[in-house]
């Protein structure tokens, strides 16, 4: 092979990827605007506005079905004990508390017997889902519907697991312990049930970043918005996820995720499924793909609803330290899901889970990251180097960065017109600032981010490098 035939085969090679590059990042962004397009036609035309927590009461309070509450806790023992509180005054006719100490290595446990007068006691575990070794159970003397399991370290759907064995209500929520749901927030979940036909087996909320809002007795107390660019540019994000996408992919009955910071499910499907994976780094997104897959093979006649109101509050990383863990965690667990469900990509027997939502995953979860990383470097270059015309260059940072901020933008305009939680114009006008500079930087270093999580999949690196905390900001 003479050098300019090898030349010309790499220019050809180069040119290809342009092109590819191009594609998949036009495609994610065509179906952003058409699931953008999808939510803002299902609130103008399905969703209801939301109830206050009396009307819900006053409407649904007898078809309310009891709820176990089950929040995983390790190391907490700094903020357990207002979680707890807070958990336990939620608006909502019968549900019970089970928090699980998974093998904490401070005073979480002690932290919980002191406060509450937990006592020990005896109670039957009718499914036994964990891996791990119980401790004990304890139960409060003041709170009965509190009950306290701790059992040896196995990781937060280990725990959640046990909880559920441990629960005896037709429905379960898994929480995170550091998250905050609002006083009305299960009623809010819960309304899909009230006037179900059995075929709802899970309820996802919306969830948003509490940085920068006061917290009190573990309640919210106030909204406000973080100081830091990072978290602000995080609220878009969830925005996003929440307001967007999910919205849209419940209405055409392809939800695939149900954030673990927030989930209600029904019990027995939960159990009779085997609960939560043990071995994935994502066990929030492998567990509704596995309940998909699981109730299709059985062929029955099953929802997946979610509820667009905000029920949910959660700490976001403040810094790009921490981000970084947590974004390369949902990419390995993204991939370590597609690759175990990848029998359901483009399989007609699951129908529209197969064909679409599938594929859409993997777009947006392999091929997207590093396709986009990859075209910020090969079509400047190619252009310069005579292989593209520098138009197509200028169409890729128009499809990738303008069209960015347009999506993001919208999405903020979506959240104003409908829901109205920002606190007030200033906090809007910083929200969409950060909505333009989420483009110009952290964007980027997110798909890094997400490249690493990718390396860390072929790796099969099943370490948990833990997320830093800042707490939250007291009132």
């Amino acid at each position: 092979m003479s050098w300019d035939e090898f030349i010309h085969i790499v220019a050809n090679v180069v040119i290809w990827i342009a092109y590819f590059c191009f594609i998949v990042v036009a495609l994610r962004n065509i179906i952003a605007l058409l699931q953008l397009l999808l939510a803002g036609w299902v609130f103008a035309t399905r969703v209801r506005p939301g109830k206050g927590a009396r009307d819900l009461w006053h409407r649904y309070a007898d078809l309310a079905l009891p709820i176990s509450v089950i929040a995983p806790a390790y190391n907490e023992e700094l903020s357990i004990v207002q979680s707890v509180r807070a958990l336990l005054a939620l608006e909502y006719p019968e549900h019970e508390v089970i928090v699980v100490n998974d093998g904490s290595k401070d005073r979480t446990l002690d932290t919980l017997i002191e406060a509450f007068g937990m006592k020990k006691t005896e109670r039957t575990q009718i499914a036994h889902l964990q891996h791990t070794r119980i401790l004990g159970v304890y139960r409060s003397k003041r709170y009965p519907n509190l009950l306290v399991v701790d059992k040896e370290n196995g990781r937060k759907a280990d725990a959640a697991n046990a909880g559920i064995g441990f629960a005896r209500t037709p429905l379960v929520c898994v929480i995170d312990a550091d998250s905050i749901i609002e006083p009305d927030g299960l009623l809010r979940a819960a309304e899909p049930f009230m006037y179900d036909d059995d075929r709802l087996v899970a309820v996802g909320g919306a969830i948003r970043i509490v940085n920068g809002c006061i917290v009190k007795g573990g309640s919210l107390h106030r909204m406000g918005i973080a100081k830091e660019m990072i978290p602000r540019i995080q609220i878009v994000e969830y925005l996003r996820a929440f307001l967007m996408n999910r919205v849209a992919n419940a209405h055409l009955n392809t939800l695939m995720l149900i954030s673990g910071a927030f989930g209600l499910f029904r019990r027995s499907t939960i159990v009779e499924m085997g609960g939560y994976r043990h071995d994935t780094v994502g066990e929030d997104l492998e567990l509704v793909v596995r309940m998909h897959r699981f109730l299709r093979n059985k062929r029955r006649d099953y929802r997946i609803a979610f509820v667009p109101d905000i029920v949910c509050w959660t700490e976001a990383p403040a810094a790009l330290k921490g981000l970084d863990n947590q974004r390369a965690r949902w990419q390995q667990g993204a991939m370590e899901t597609l690759q175990r469900h990848r029998g359901m990509i483009f399989n007609p027997r699951y129908g529209r889970i197969g064909m679409i939502a599938m594929p859409q995953i993997v777009l947006e979860d392999i091929l997207g990251p590093p396709a986009e990383l990859l075209g910020y470097l090969v079509l400047p270059a190619a252009a310069l180097l005579g292989l593209l015309d520098p138009m197509m260059a200028l169409a890729f940072f128009f499809v990738s960065i303008v069209f960015g901020c347009a999506l993001s933008v919208g999405t903020l305009a979506l959240e104003e017109q409908q829901l109205r939680r920002t606190p007030s114009a200033r906090d809007l006008l910083r929200i969409g600032v950060a909505a333009i500079v989420e483009n110009f930087g952290y964007r980027q270093i997110n798909l890094w981010y997400r490249l690493y999580g990718i390396v860390r999949f072929f790796r099969k690196d099943s370490t948990w490098a833990a997320v830093p905390r800042v707490g939250f900001t007291e009132g």
